[in-house]
């Protein structure tokens, strides 16, 4: 990995959408030297896959998010992995990390509203073996995720300007 390859991460990271072509206008590579260093990073799952960001709320089909902190016991031999990995298998979980600080697992989670989530921190999530407190935050409303701003596209108000 060099400096390039960093360079066309972080282009495809702002837009997947881009043409070979213009990435490379972009870095001054020709289109086939981005082509065979996209694929490249494809096969070495460096890229593991191209998403879209959508807005839900405007799809109509708006959702409910929580963050739960979790206490958990760790496993000998697996530390925290094996519960990660039980944990990320349901369908409700959009991530799930390990944090410092007074808990140890943070999971953002979504469902249709409030009673589904609800239902899914105390029948699947607060239950399992090593869970030994959560505490669930219900996410009111979303500014930026995943580096992209949600805010609406305003324009911009011009300044007064005098001599």
């Amino acid at each position: 990995m060099d400096d390039k390859d960093l360079e066309l991460l972080r282009i495809l990271e702002e837009n997947s959408r881009l043409s070979a072509q213009e990435i490379g206008s972009m870095t001054n590579l020709i289109q086939a030297e981005v082509e065979a260093r996209i694929h490249a990073l494809e096969e070495s799952q460096v890229i593991r896959k191209y998403t879209s960001v959508i807005n839900w709320e405007k799809a109509g089909n708006s959702e409910v998010s929580a963050i739960i902190e979790l206490k958990v016991s760790p496993e000998r031999d697996f530390g925290y992995d094996r519960i990660a990995e039980r944990l990320s298998r349901f369908r409700q979980v959009r991530s799930l990390r390990l944090i410092t600080g007074t808990y140890d697992l943070q999971v953002m989670v979504s469902g249709k509203d409030m009673q589904e989530v609800s239902r899914f921190v105390s029948e699947h999530v607060a239950p399992m073996d090593r869970i030994r407190e959560t505490a669930t935050h219900i996410v009111m409303k979303s500014y930026k995720e995943n580096g992209n701003t949600l805010f609406e596209q305003q324009e911009t108000e011009r300044l007064p300007y005098s001599f």
